[in-house]
């Protein structure tokens, strides 16, 4: 199992830790909820150092990422960060990611820890323009500073104006005496905030500095479980969960960052989901009654017949119901549409609501 760099700080805060993406990572700290309610109300701190970070640079740079891409890269400019898949050969997901313009002909990717490898790989395979590529994710930490106090903890440490990134742009600067840190308006929270993403030397001690910070902040650190919790209330996907190698694009609902403006991998088969539809939709419910949806549960109509399986499920803290996504039948996907789970061979009622779970003034 590989540590991050921040292994020994996880250790002395007593998290659980637990095997992901060949990483010991901390599942938990003080709990799920009080985590997940934190980084909602004040400010919790992520080690998510295991993802992936890759470095494309030169004069085609550009057109390797669009064709590897799905979003459209040509409208990005240093300083704005972009949402995307990279779709495989067959019309499925390879993995979803984050494309950074950090400089004319110089771009990051920043893609799953679970498939840093297999990413990696793929982009190589890809590259016949000859585009400079370089994994620097073993040398990467990344530490997501999540909740609405975030940026006026963080804006203590730093000379740039935190109020002026907008969501989904970023800046580098200093973080105290270190310079160069990227500060990136993005997460997996749905609560604002920043990711910091620092050279794993440095990494415990902008830890340190965080967590030393103005009490006035309550600062927590949050696990791998109430990030989960906290992504799912948002309706985010996870791959591996609700998008993989076989899912159709337009079923996961990703259309928005499929851009048909231009040409790439398996674009073809994407448009002709996007235009004929899909047998199966990926939907948000909410259950009826007491009960908590898990992965693979069977969905089913009111006969009882299986019409499509969960793939994410939770009891959301913030919202205080038990949510969930999954795949049905597209004839059975519209709002409102009432739904039944097979929970320990009982059927309960469920039904189909408008993502985000979670909505600011909840």
């Amino acid at each position: 199992m590989k540590k991050t760099a921040l292994y020994k700080k996880h250790i002395e805060l007593g998290a659980k830790m637990v095997p992901f993406a060949g990483y010991e990572m901390p599942v938990q700290y003080s709990g799920v909820n009080s985590e997940h309610k934190n980084v909602r109300e004040n400010v919790g701190v992520f080690d998510v150092s295991h993802m992936g970070e890759f470095l494309v640079k030169g004069e085609n740079a550009l057109e390797l990422i669009q064709k590897i891409s799905s979003n459209d890269a040509s409208v990005l400019f240093p300083g704005r960060a972009q949402y995307a898949y990279f779709p495989n050969n067959n019309g499925g997901i390879v993995d979803d990611m984050i494309t950074y313009m950090i400089d004319e002909n110089h771009y990051m990717l920043v893609v799953n820890a679970s498939n840093i490898e297999k990413d990696w790989e793929w982009i190589n395979q890809q590259n016949n323009c000859n585009a400079q590529l370089e994994n620097i994710s073993d040398n990467t930490s990344l530490i997501a500073v999540q909740g609405p106090k975030a940026k006026e903890l963080l804006q203590e440490f730093t000379d740039l104006n935190l109020s002026e990134i907008k969501f989904y742009h970023f800046k580098q600067g200093s973080f105290s005496d270190y310079k160069d840190i990227i500060f990136s308006a993005t997460g997996y929270t749905g609560s604002g905030g920043f990711e910091l993403y620092v050279p794993n030397e440095i990494a415990e001690d902008i830890w340190d500095l965080i967590f030393k910070s103005n009490s006035k902040f309550d600062v927590l650190p949050a696990g791998l479980a109430s990030r989960d919790t906290l992504r799912l209330e948002m309706g985010y996907c996870l791959y591996g969960n609700d998008i993989n190698d076989n899912t159709s694009p337009i079923s996961a609902g990703l259309g928005w960052v499929t851009k048909f403006s231009k040409s790439f991998i398996s674009d073809d088969l994407i448009k002709k989901d996007k235009e004929e539809g899909t047998e199966h939709k990926l939907v948000a419910f909410e259950l009826l009654e007491r009960g908590i949806p898990r992965k693979d549960y069977e969905i089913q109509d009111v006969n009882g017949v299986q019409i499509g399986y969960v793939t994410s499920g939770t009891m959301g803290p913030s919202v205080e119901k038990a949510i969930g996504m999954g795949y049905v039948k597209s004839n059975y996907s519209e709002l409102g549409n009432k739904i039944f789970l097979k929970i320990r061979n009982k059927a309960i009622p469920a039904q189909l609501v408008k993502l985000p779970f979670y909505k600011k003034n909840d």
